[in-house]
């Protein structure tokens, strides 16, 4: 792993490393400095760069032309072959990404989306029940196990018809693979998981082919394009999307959504008294507190940007937590959490040909989640002392939220 000492202040000289700033309570002034001293930084350990106004990260995630996929995500180098992936299509740049996602999205249309929310809400409303049951006993039940993790395991396995039995499985192999480092340890443990995640998928694939069932994966399997079937490498590849990249994500969103209306007493107040706000204002927490902190992408020719040349196949680590916060784009008051905000777009979802597929469904889960437990627990506590944080050089949430009614 890449480390520095340095403190995020402005004492001392600018230094940003990922994996640090993943165990940091606070980074978003480290993105202030990075903003406004280094809007282009090299992280020469590394040898990556790091994108953080929201201008130059916006436009990189819409010029798929020189800022590619098709090498991978993140920052690390030959991460598709030290993982054991095949290319999906989320690394994968138009117009072969344009073809597969178009399938994908049949799956995501506002009206098949719209058809699940009385399903998703039963199974909010149960996991409501159940935190209820466990605080009337004097319980101080971990928030993230019991509500906000379950709540994305359940739509998504939902979705590809993965039975009920075997959906424990896929939180663990969520937080392996988005909490994966250069170390071997925490590496070791990702590619075990993708391993894990891709043989039960084989073997789930195999049962769609005797037995097909009304989801997505039985819908993709029997899918064309130019009269070929899409072949397993392209249906796993959904699969490791679908768990790896739509689990961590929502759970996040929804553990920090509650802790800063902790923070923000006012503006949970706000929330209960006009309930039909809770869903425009997922946006303004998926701004505040981007779930996914930053993505790569890699150079296909030399580039300059800010004054400096950057060669062919250089990383660059767009930072969107940073983007989100820029306030060249959201005004003086970036940096504050605002539920009345109108959000006209931010980066969280990223943009361009990437743009999240599933955000109208992530939105629509957030807006349940909240819903249902602040209808519920409107004066609930978190105990943040015991909070522990996810420890991700990619993803920002919580393992850990000690929850009590009140």
């Amino acid at each position: 792993m890449i480390m520095s000492t340095a403190l995020p202040n402005e004492t001392q000289p600018l230094r940003y490393d990922p994996f640090e700033v993943g165990d940091m309570p606070d980074p978003y002034p480290l993105y202030e400095r990075l903003r406004e001293e280094a809007p282009l930084y090299h992280h020469a350990a590394g040898d990556f760069w790091v994108l953080s106004r929201f201008d130059d990260v916006f436009r990189a995630t819409r010029d798929f032309t020189s800022f590619s996929s098709a090498r991978g995500l993140t920052f690390i180098r030959d991460e598709m072959k030290l993982l054991g992936l095949a290319p999906t299509f989320i690394m994968m740049d138009p117009p072969q990404h344009t073809a597969l996602r178009r399938l994908i999205s049949k799956g995501f249309t506002p009206d098949r989306v719209s058809g699940l929310e009385p399903r998703i809400r039963a199974f909010v409303r149960g996991r409501v029940d159940q935190l209820a049951q466990r605080c009337a006993v004097g319980e101080t039940p971990n928030v993230v196990d019991e509500y906000t993790s379950p709540l994305p395991t359940f739509v998504l396995a939902e979705l590809l018809g993965v039975p009920p039995e075997d959906r424990p499985r896929f939180d663990p192999w969520s937080r392996a693979i988005t909490s994966a480092s250069m170390e071997p340890e925490p590496m070791g443990a990702a590619v075990h998981a993708v391993a894990q995640l891709f043989g039960y998928f084989v073997q789930l694939l195999e049962r769609r082919r005797v037995d097909p069932g009304d989801d997505m994966l039985s819908a993709l399997r029997a899918a064309e394009i130019d009269g070929q079937k899409l072949s397993n490498w392209d249906l796993l590849g959904f699969c490791f999307v679908f768990i790896a990249g739509g689990n961590d994500t929502t759970n996040h969103m929804l553990a920090n959504a509650l802790v800063r209306l902790q923070e923000h007493p006012e503006q949970r107040a706000w929330l209960l008294a006009n309930p039909d706000r809770i869903g425009p204002a997922v946006d303004e927490f998926l701004r505040f507190d981007a779930p996914v902190q930053g993505l790569s992408r890699t150079l296909t020719g030399a580039l300059e940007l800010h004054g400096q040349r950057l060669p062919e196949g250089a990383k660059v680590h767009l930072l969107y937590a940073s983007a989100n916060r820029d306030p060249r784009q959201y005004g003086d008051s970036a940096g504050q959490l605002d539920v009345t905000r109108d959000v006209q777009r931010h980066m969280s979802f990223t943009q361009g040909p990437h743009f999240c597929i599933g955000a109208h469904l992530a939105r629509m889960m957030g807006r349940i989640g909240l819903e249902e437990l602040l209808l519920r627990f409107p004066d609930y506590q978190l105990d943040l002392a015991g909070a522990v944080r996810t420890r991700s050089a990619f993803v920002r949430g919580y393992d850990v939220l000690p929850f009590r009614a009140s």
